[in-house]
């Protein structure tokens, strides 16, 4: 079932707090997909889905060589219930974003993301929200 950022039901609200992973895909530059497990976080009332990494990882590079708004997907899964998260991201090493990422991650996972020399956020924003048996 497809539903907007809007209309996210209390249900999958409460599955993208649990402290899981998602499989987060990104598109190379040659167009072929990429896709890793990744932690993030999601904040429903700014739309933005956020997740750390390094500056040189390859899902950072993808994102940065698709432009001002490259198209990305994060899909948290468990069994036969599931929400994805669809969007255009940016990659941004900003002090204040980067910080507000870290307190989120921090707050979901209970500890802080690890901190390379290089760590970066991808900012998504959402503009669809997919979902199944939640």
């Amino acid at each position: 079932m497809s539903r907007t950022t809007a209309e996210l039901t209390p249900a999958a609200g409460a599955f993208l707090t649990r402290p899981a992973t998602a499989a987060f895909t990104t598109l190379r530059p040659d167009g072929t997909p990429h896709i890793t497990p990744v932690r993030f976080t999601y904040d429903p009332a700014a739309g933005l889905a956020r997740v750390t990494t390094r500056a040189g990882a390859r899902k950072a590079r993808n994102v940065a060589a698709g432009g001002p708004a490259a198209p990305v997907a994060l899909c948290q899964a468990d069994g036969f219930r599931w929400v994805t998260l669809e969007g255009r991201a940016v990659v941004t090493d900003d002090p204040e974003r980067l910080a507000e990422a870290v307190r989120r991650y921090t707050a979901r996972y209970r500890m802080p993301p690890p901190f390379p020399p290089d760590l970066v956020v991808v900012e998504i924003t959402v503009a669809r929200v997919l979902s199944l048996n939640l």
